[in-house]
C-alpha cells in the first residue's frame, strides 16, 4: 500500500467517526419541550366523522339491562325514597330516585323540565352521566349540531341511582321531535366524546300531550 492510498483511508476513517458522532450527538441531545404539549388537551367541538346514532332505550324489557342501565325511563319528575331499605326512619347514603310517570314521552311547550331517571349496578368508580337533546326535522334527523341543552351528573362510586334534567329552553319547547344522546364516561374525561356515546331516547312537544299519548297507544 503506498502512501496516498494511507492518507485517503484514513481521511475516510476520520470522516466515518465523525459522522457517527453527529448522529449520537444529534439523539443524545435534551428535547426541548414545546409550550403546548404542557397544556391540558381542550375539549373537542365535534369528536366524530358522521353523525353517531347509538342504542335506543325507549323501548324497555323487563329483566333485560340495557347497556350499563339496569334501567331506565324518561319520565315527568322522580322521588327519593331515602327510607326504603331497611327500617322504617333509617337513612340509606344511597337512596332509591323513584320516576313519576315513568314512559311518558310526550310532554308540552311550557314543561319546566323533563327527567331521565336510572339505575345501574353498583359503581366500582365514581362516572359521569350525560345527556345532549337535539331537535329533529321530519325525518328524524338532527337539525342542528349545537344541542339545545346538555346536563352532567356526577355518580359517586358504589351508588346505583340518578337522573338526568332536561331543562326547558328560556322561551319554552318549540314543538317537534326531540332526540336524547346518552353519554358514560369516567370522572375527569369530556363527558360528551363520541365514543362514550352508549344509546338515546326520544321525546315530543305537542300543544296538547294527553291526547298525543292517547293517540300513540291505540
Amino acid at each position: 500500500m503506498n502512501r496516498d492510498t494511507g492518507q485517503k483511508l484514513g481521511l475516510r476513517s476520520l470522516g466515518v467517526v465523525g459522522l457517527s458522532m453527529c448522529v449520537l450527538t444529534t439523539f443524545n441531545m435534551p428535547h426541548k419541550a414545546d409550550s403546548r404539549d404542557l397544556l391540558p388537551p381542550k375539549e373537542q367541538k365535534d369528536t366524530a366523522f358522521d353523525e353517531t346514532t347509538g342504542q335506543s332505550f325507549d323501548d324497555q324489557k323487563r329483566g333485560v339491562p340495557q347497556s350499563i342501565f339496569i334501567s331506565i325511563h324518561m319520565a315527568k319528575g322522580y322521588e327519593v325514597e331515602w327510607d326504603s331499605f331497611g327500617r322504617q326512619g333509617w337513612y340509606t347514603q344511597d337512596p332509591r330516585i323513584k320516576p313519576i310517570d315513568p314512559g311518558t314521552t310526550v310532554f308540552a311547550p311550557n314543561t319546566p323540565a323533563i327527567y331521565v331517571v336510572f339505575e345501574v349496578a353498583p359503581l366500582e368508580d365514581p362516572a359521569q352521566f350525560g345527556a345532549q337533546w337535539f331537535l329533529e326535522d321530519e325525518h328524524g334527523m338532527i337539525v342542528s349540531d349545537t344541542p339545545v341543552g346538555r346536563d352532567v351528573l356526577e355518580v359517586p362510586g358504589h351508588s346505583r341511582w340518578g337522573f338526568l334534567e332536561l331543562k326547558s329552553p328560556p322561551n319554552g319547547w318549540p314543538k317537534g321531535k326531540y332526540q336524547v344522546k346518552l353519554f358514560i364516561t369516567p370522572l375527569g374525561q369530556q363527558p360528551f366524546h363520541a365514543a362514550n356515546h352508549v344509546g338515546m331516547m326520544r321525546f315530543k312537544i305537542v300543544d296538547q300531550p294527553g291526547v298525543a299519548g292517547a293517540a300513540g297507544t291505540q
